[in-house]
């Protein structure tokens, strides 16, 4: 409310038969129909720009990307984020059980003409900003004989080292890797998401385009 002090000090408001929001509303106030509510009112902007020092500005809204970062997302979203990039990629997903035996998020089908058939696929992501270890790979690799699939796939945020893609070239190309660089290609194509991946440093020999 914008109103003079003389003519606010005759308002009553604590007078009981009166109605406070009524004697509010006749100096044009704007009051909002809830006390817990919020109403828009218009800024009153009443100073002179000669007083200050004023400078060239720079655009703050521009730059900011409203792009989904994948490192920030909840680590069951991600999850179920890479489920449907595998059901739009033409496969029957599930979401398995949490449990640390096996550490499987979800299990895909593919289901082909014979003679090929029914192909399964373990499916772990890992939203992680840091290189994914080969004992990580080691250990999917064994989940995949436990569990009898015919294949998996390790889908993460980050990147692999030499030594993860020697261990999942060593057993008859059974596991695939999906780096942050190949999973945004993957996520633009099959769902038309163009994520980002706010990873604090660069993968060795990748550059900036390839996670922003």
């Amino acid at each position: 409310m914008v109103v003079r002090r003389a003519d606010f000090a005759e308002l009553v408001l604590d007078e009981p038969r009166s109605d406070p929001q009524l004697c509010l509303r006749t100096p044009g106030a704007v009051v909002s129909r809830h006390p817990h509510d919020l109403e828009p009112v218009p800024p009153i902007v009443d100073f002179d720009p000669a007083r200050f020092k004023i400078t060239a500005d720079t655009a703050a809204a521009g730059p900011l990307d409203s792009r989904p970062d994948l490192l920030r997302m909840d680590p069951l979203a991600f999850e179920r984020l890479v489920r449907e990039l595998f059901t739009a990629m033409g496969y029957e997903t599930w979401r398995t059980r949490n449990s640390r035996d096996d550490g499987l998020d979800a299990v895909a089908v593919r289901r082909d003409p014979v003679p090929v058939g029914v192909t399964v696929i373990a499916v772990q992501a890992k939203r992680t900003k840091n290189v994914v270890s080969p004992e990580v790979v080691g250990a999917l690799l064994g989940t995949l004989q436990d569990k009898q699939a015919a294949r998996g796939v390790l889908v993460t945020t980050s990147w692999y080292g030499k030594s993860s893609w020697e261990t999942a070239h060593r057993n008859g190309q059974r596991l695939d890797l999906i780096d942050g660089r190949n999973l945004k290609s993957l996520l633009l194509e099959h769902l038309g998401i163009d994520a980002l991946i706010g990873l604090p440093k660069l993968p060795p020999g990748r550059q900036p385009d390839d996670i922003v």
